[in-house]
């Protein structure tokens, strides 16, 4: 399967308040898109705090498929 037909998805997590708020991202599964367009999302992790976290799909970057994402 060619990496333009898949995508990391990333939880970004917000944390502290005012001046401290701080963005984390983590690696948590991966997206395949199927023949007619739609997707399919496999979870490796599930966020529990979900009123502060976002999930996107991203592109593969080879250059950080190495270390997961912080």
């Amino acid at each position: 399967m060619n990496s333009k037909n898949k995508m990391k998805l990333v939880a970004v997590v917000q944390y502290g308040e005012g001046d401290n708020k701080r963005s984390r991202w983590t690696n948590i599964g991966v997206a395949f898109e199927n023949r007619d367009g739609s997707w399919n999302l496999r979870f490796d992790y599930v966020p529990t705090n979900m009123t502060d976290t976002t999930i996107q799909m991203r592109a593969f970057d080879p250059r950080s498929e190495e270390q997961p994402s912080a």
